[in-house]
């Protein structure tokens, strides 16, 4: 019961970060081509290199929870393809719970990182002046997202012994 619930949790947080990513994306596309309309007439916004680098950081980390959920994720199957499939969970799960421990401890810091950002009131060099913590903030939410993502993928392994296809995810509901 708390599997599901955690499962479906994981799944609306990934597909409102998987949105809020897409929108990003959007927002890239017209911000480029808003540059360029504006070039044509001698002027520029002169942050499209900050704000684009922004948000392709945050695409990039909003999306890791939503592909790993779907098995998306770019993975080398060397040691699975050689194990029997009665292990493939087992391997998983250790490769789950070393993500797991890794990106934790990379967003410990990383939050660090960003209340540091906050509280200094740290903005950017460029004419914006963008306060740093807000990016920051956004990959952190991608990074505490895929934790989540990974701590209920090593849950379903545990709780059912199989690999989690996109199929068995959504069978948790």
């Amino acid at each position: 019961m708390l599997i599901r619930f955690l499962a479906t949790l994981s799944r609306q947080l990934n597909r409102l970060s998987g949105a809020l990513a897409m929108l990003l994306i959007v927002y890239v596309l017209c911000h480029i081509l808003l540059e360029i309309v504006l070039r044509l007439f001698g002027t520029s916004t002169y942050v499209l290199d900050e704000f684009v680098g922004y948000a392709v950081a945050a695409i990039t980390f909003l999306g890791l929870g939503y592909s790993l959920e779907r098995n998306s994720l770019i993975r080398v199957n060397i040691l699975m393809d050689r194990l029997p499939e009665r292990f493939h969970w087992l391997l998983d799960l250790l490769v789950s719970a070393m993500s797991f421990a890794i990106f934790t401890w990379i967003s410990y810091y990383w939050y660090i990182n960003t209340l540091r950002s906050f509280q200094r009131g740290t903005t950017s060099s460029s004419i914006a002046e963008t306060p740093l913590w807000i990016p920051e903030g956004m990959v952190l939410i991608g990074l505490v997202l895929l934790c989540f993502t990974l701590l209920v993928r090593m849950l379903i392994l545990i709780s059912t012994r199989h690999v989690p296809h996109i199929e068995l995810a959504q069978s948790h509901e």
